[in-house]
C-alpha cells in the first residue's frame, strides 16, 4: 500500500513536469523555437497570482483566471512580437533564436528580482483545493493531484489530436518546415507563431502556478526548478506530446517510489541525491544517449558571432583604465572590484568558445564551480589532496576544470546548435546539483585569497587576466584562429583543407573550461566564501547572454561588460544587470553582431562623414593626405 500512495503522489510531480514539457514542446513545434525561458514564464505568472492574493486580496476566482489566461499567453505573445518575430524574418540561426530565448529568460528574472526581490515566498496560493479522494483497493489520491492528472491527460490527447489531424497542425508544420514556401501558399505565418506563443506561455503558467505551492516562490528557484523538467521533452526527441506525457508521469512515480530506498552513511546522502535530482539526471542521460533529436526546420546551425568586430585602438586604453582604476580605491571598496577581472575571465571564456569557436555552451558556471572548489581543496589541503601555494593551486584548479571541459567537448563532435547547448546546461545542472550544493563537498573550506592584502590580490588577479588575455589573443590570431574560424564557418570544409576539426574542438572546450575555472576561482576567492548560487545553472544562463549581448566575438567586449556588470550591481539594487542585459538581449533581432557591433557599425559611419570627398583630398598637402590615411586604417583591435 506504501508503494501505491507513494506512486499516486508521485502523479502530482509528473503531471507538473508534464505542463511544463508540452509548454516547450508546442512552442518549438510551431515556431521552431526552443524556449528556455519556460521557467522564468512560469516564475512570472505564480508572482503575479500571488501578487494579487496575498498582496491585493483579490479572490482567487478572479485572481486565478487573469493570471492562466491573460498573463501566461500574453507574455507568449509579447515575446513572439517584440524578440522572436523580428529573427523569424530574417531568417534567424539556431544559435540566435537560443540567444534570444536566454535573454528572455534574463529579461524576465531581472524584472521578477526589481518587482518581488530574490527572497522566497512561503505562502503561494493554491489553485486546486486539498483533500483525499477515496480510490478502489482502499488507496487515496490527492483532489490537486487528480485535477493535475486529468488536465495534463486531456491536454497532452488534444495537442496530439491537433498536430495530427487538423489544418491547424497542419500549418504549424509547415510554417516550421518550409516557412517561404508556406508563405507562398498563403499562410499567416505571423498568426501560426502567436498562437504557439500564447499556448506555451499559457501551459508554463499553469505549471508554474501548480507548482509553486509545495516549493519555495523565488525567482531563481522556480525558475530553475522548471528548467529541469527539459528533461522529458528531450527524451520525447521533440516529438511527440503523448509522449512527454507518458515519461513525465513516469518520472515522477519513479522520484516518490525511490523513496523507499533506506541504505545507509554516505550510500544514503548519494542515493538521496539522486533520487531528489531524477529530472536532472535524465535529462543528461537521454542527450547523451539519444543519437537525434526530431530537431525543426532544415537544422542549419551558424555560429553565435559571425564575423570579427574590430574596436579602434582608443578602447584599449579605456579597458587598461577600466582595470587599474580600483588600484586606487579605498581598501574598504575594493573588494566590489575584485570581481572584475576574474568574472572577466570567465567571459573571455565564453568569448573564445561560442565567439570564435562557434560552439554554444551554457555551461560555464560548471567549469567556474569546479576550478573554485579544487583550488580551494588545493590551498586548504582538503579531501586527501596535496597543499600547494596559492597560484600554483589557482593553476591546478584551472587544469581541473580543462579536463572536465575535456570530457564536455566529446558531444560536440557529434552535436551541435540546440543539442549541444543542451548537454552544456545538464553538464552544468548535475555538478550544482552533485556537487556545489553537498555539504560534504564544501563545508569548512578556508577560502582565502592566494596573496594576502587587497591590492597585492587585485595586481596577482590583473596577472591571471592579462595571461588569460594573452592565450586568447594566441587561439584567435594566425594559424589556431583561422583552423578554429575555419572548423566553425564549415566543418567538412575545413577538414577538405586538411584541419583537424576534432582537435580544434575539443582544444576551444579545454582552454575554454580552463579559463572559466581560473575565473571561478578568483571570484570566490574575492567574495570569501563558496556560494553554490553563484554558480548555479542560471548564472551560466546570465553569463552567456551577457556576452554575446556585448559582443560575442569581442575581448575588449568582454571586459567592459564584466566591468559595467559589476558597476552596476554595485550602484542600484542587486539584480539591475539582470534587467538591463535582458532588456538588450530582448533587442538582439535588431543587433545581431551586440554592442560591440553596433559601436562599430557607429564608429565607422562617423569616420566616413568626417573624411573628405575625393576631390577635396587631393587638393590636401602630402602631410594631409598621410594622416587621412591614418585616419582611414584606424582601429582593428579586437
Amino acid at each position: 500500500m506504501i508503494g501505491i500512495d507513494l506512486a499516486l503522489a508521485g502523479v502530482a510531480i509528473g503531471a507538473v513536469a508534464a505542463l511544463a514539457g508540452l509548454g516547450v514542446l508546442v512552442t518549438y513545434r510551431t515556431t521552431g523555437v526552443f524556449n528556455l525561458a519556460s521557467g522564468a514564464m512560469a516564475m512570472i505568472v505564480a508572482y503575479v497570482l500571488w501578487q494579487a492574493v496575498r498582496v491585493w486580496h483579490w479572490p482567487l476566482g478572479v485572481a486565478a483566471p487573469l493570471a492562466l489566461l491573460v498573463v501566461g499567453p500574453g507574455l507568449g505573445l509579447i515575446a513572439e512580437w517584440a524578440i522572436f518575430r523580428p529573427l523569424r524574418r530574417r531568417s534567424a540561426t539556431t544559435a540566435e533564436t537560443l540567444v534570444a530565448s536566454t535573454g528572455l529568460l534574463v529579461l524576465l528574472l531581472g524584472l521578477a528580482s526589481q518587482l518581488w526581490g530574490l527572497q522566497a515566498r512561503q505562502d503561494a496560493p493554491a489553485v486546486v483545493p486539498s483533500g483525499a479522494v477515496d480510490l478502489p483497493g482502499g488507496a487515496t489520491i490527492d483532489r490537486g493531484s487528480l485535477a493535475q492528472l486529468v488536465i495534463v491527460v486531456v491536454a497532452g490527447l488534444g495537442l496530439t489530436v491537433v498536430a495530427r489531424r487538423t489544418r491547424a497542425g497542419l500549418l504549424a508544420r509547415a510554417v516550421v518546415d518550409r516557412r517561404s514556401l508556406a508563405l507562398l501558399s498563403g499562410v499567416n505565418a505571423d498568426r501560426v507563431a502567436a498562437v504557439g506563443w500564447a499556448l506555451g506561455g499559457g501551459l508554463a503558467g499553469l505549471a508554474g502556478v501548480l507548482l509553486a505551492p509545495s516549493t519555495q516562490l523565488s525567482p531563481y528557484g522556480l525558475t530553475l526548478v522548471v528548467l529541469e523538467t527539459l528533461a522529458v521533452v528531450v527524451i520525447a526527441k521533440l516529438a511527440s506530446a503523448v509522449a512527454v506525457v507518458i515519461i513525465s508521469l513516469a518520472l515522477g512515480i519513479g522520484q516518490a517510489e525511490l523513496q523507499q530506498v533506506q541504505l545507509h552513511g554516505v550510500a544514503q546522502t548519494i542515493f538521496g541525491s539522486v533520487q531528489s535530482n531524477l529530472f536532472v539526471l535524465a535529462l543528461l542521460a537521454g542527450l547523451l544517449l539519444i543519437p537525434q533529436l526530431a530537431e525543426t526546420g532544415a537544422g542549419a546551425v551558424a555560429a553565435v558571432a559571425r564575423r570579427p568586430v574590430h574596436w579602434p585602438r582608443w578602447t584599449v586604453p579605456l579597458a587598461v583604465l577600466f582595470l587599474a582604476a580600483p588600484l586606487f580605491f579605498p581598501v574598504g571598496e575594493l573588494r566590489t572590484a575584485q570581481q572584475v577581472p576574474a568574472l572577466a575571465l570567465i567571459f573571455l571564456s565564453l568569448m573564445l568558445l561560442s565567439g570564435v569557436a562557434g560552439q554554444i555552451s551554457l555551461g560555464a558556471a560548471g567549469y567556474a564551480g569546479v576550478g573554485a572548489l579544487m583550488t580551494a581543496g588545493f590551498v586548504d589541503g582538503a579531501a586527501g589532496l596535496v597543499t600547494l601555494p596559492g597560484p600554483v593551486a589557482l593553476l591546478f584548479g584551472a587544469v581541473g576544470a580543462g579536463v572536465l571541459g575535456l570530457i564536455t567537448g566529446y558531444p560536440a563532435l557529434r552535436r551541435s546548435g540546440l543539442a549541444l547547448a543542451l548537454t552544456t546546461l545538464a553538464v552544468g545542472t548535475v555538478a550544482s546539483r552533485f556537487v556545489f550544493e553537498q555539504p560534504s563537498f564544501t563545508s569548512g573550506l578556508d577560502i582565502r585569497p592566494v596573496v594576502s592584502g587587497g591590492r597585492a590580490f587585485y595586481v596577482v588577479e590583473l596577472i591571471f587576466l592579462l595571461l588569460g588575455l594573452g592565450l586568447v589573443e594566441l587561439l584567435t590570431h594566425g594559424p589556431a584562429g583561422r583552423a578554429l574560424r575555419a572548423a566553425r564557418d564549415s566543418p567538412d570544409g575545413a577538414r577538405a583543407a586538411g584541419v583537424d576539426v576534432r582537435t580544434v574542438t575539443l582544444a576551444a572546450f579545454a582552454t575554454s573550461a580552463g579559463l572559466a575555472g581560473l575565473g571561478g576561482a578568483l571570484l570566490v576567492q574575492a567574495s570569501g566564501a563558496f556560494d553554490s548560487s553563484a554558480v548555479n545553472p542560471l548564472q551560466g544562463l546570465l553569463w552567456f547572454t551577457t556576452v554575446v549581448v556585448a559582443g560575442a566575438d569581442s575581448a575588449v567586449a568582454a571586459i567592459l561588460a564584466a566591468a559595467l556588470t559589476i558597476l552596476i550591481d554595485s550602484l542600484a539594487v542587486p539584480g539591475t544587470s539582470l534587467l538591463v542585459v535582458g532588456i538588450l538581449a530582448a533587442l538582439l533581432g535588431r543587433l545581431p553582431r551586440g554592442l560591440a557591433g553596433l559601436f562599430a557599425t557607429a564608429t565607422a559611419a562617423l569616420r566616413r562623414q568626417q573624411l573628405p570627398d575625393p576631390d577635396q583630398a587631393r587638393r590636401l598637402s602630402p602631410r594631409g593626405r598621410a594622416l587621412l590615411g591614418s585616419l582611414g586604417r584606424l582601429g582593428a583591435f579586437r
